[in-house]
């Protein structure tokens, strides 16, 4: 299609058929019958970025059209009808972060709940981290770090202090997890459960609330009164801060995982190795604990393919809203 043509204009194109990419998209396998039917040597699929390429990439091999091309908004930009990214953003491959800051009410929900959790899975070839983004990343979790626990000192102390009232044990958990390359470290939490929790973890993994790998229970009763309340709050996770410091976390990633969960990780999943560990990211921000493990793993394989500074800002401008409102922490 040139600007200002019309497909009837081009000599010997002629329009198989159109179908609606919402309704008409429900049934699968009936939208490919009818695609292939047609003897369409061409289809275009505007399903909007990065749902398309999803879309393709999942079906592709059982079309017949010689070729399968995702065109996103491409006949919404020619008629004027959406504003276009700046050109920097789209050269990033960033084209969701404008849409998210033009409407970040309805965005937030469909876009890390829907398409932007799976966006680099469909992005082929995103923008690699330079190393200098990288020092500037690693600087901003120093400064930032150091600044978090010289201003929450008190709150620390006093959160330490209310844990030994409530129950018997320290006020800090210590746990292995595996950090970024795979190399293992010490987590430090808040302790949110009682002394024996590990122990009794095979009685209770049948009550978890979560698919896949990781265990999550909203009626876990290896968990404290304290420690519903800093879970609610996210408060438990404070200590990460000094994680951070030492250079084993980052203030946004993926979350730390249990060596036996990455030991039965899919390949798919062994990505969200490649980075620092973050005491926040898109699955905290998009859900946390109601997240499965499928869509936590798009998640954070888009983050780790487009991070960066910006990317980090907003997402800690967005957790302080899911802390507020507490969804999917338990």
């Amino acid at each position: 299609m040139r600007r200002g043509g019309w497909p009837e204009d081009i000599p010997g194109l002629r329009i198989a058929g159109t179908r609606d990419g919402y309704d008409g998209a429900q049934d699968t396998d009936e939208a490919i019958a009818r695609i292939n039917a047609s003897g369409a040597d061409i289809v275009l699929v505007a399903m909007g970025v990065p749902g398309q390429e999803l879309w393709i990439d999942a079906h592709r091999q059982q079309l017949d059209a010689k070729l399968v091309m995702g065109v996103g908004a491409l006949f919404d930009f020619l008629a004027g009808n959406v504003a276009r990214a700046p050109l920097w953003l789209r050269q990033a491959k960033m084209e969701w972060l404008w849409r998210l800051l033009q409407e970040p009410r309805r965005m937030a929900r469909r876009y890390l709940l829907g398409n932007v959790t799976f966006m680099v899975r469909a992005a082929r070839h995103a923008m690699q981290q330079s190393r200098p983004e990288m020092r500037a990343k690693r600087t901003f979790d120093l400064v930032g770090s150091a600044a978090l626990i010289t201003l929450i000192a008190p709150l620390l102390i006093l959160i330490a202090l209310l844990i030994r009232l409530d129950s018997p044990g320290p006020a800090l958990f210590r746990q292995v997890r595996v950090g970024r390359d795979g190399r293992p470290f010490t987590i430090l939490k808040f302790r949110s459960m009682y002394r024996d929790a590990e122990a009794r973890l095979a009685e209770v993994r049948a009550q978890s609330d979560r698919d896949g790998l990781c265990f999550k229970a909203r009626q876990d009763p290896r968990v404290t009164r304290m420690g519903r309340i800093l879970r609610r709050t996210s408060l438990d996770e404070l200590p990460q801060i000094l994680n951070v410091l030492f250079g084993q976390m980052s203030l946004v990633g993926p979350r730390p995982a249990l060596p036996s969960e990455v030991a039965a990780y899919p390949a798919a999943a062994l990505e969200r190795l490649s980075v620092r560990p973050g005491i926040t990211g898109l699955w905290q921000v998009a859900g946390r604990a109601d997240i499965g493990f499928d869509k936590m793993v798009d998640m954070d394989v888009a983050y780790v393919r487009s991070r960066g500074l910006i990317v980090d800002l907003l997402i800690l401008a967005m957790t302080a809203r899911a802390v507020v409102s507490g969804r999917g922490a338990y």
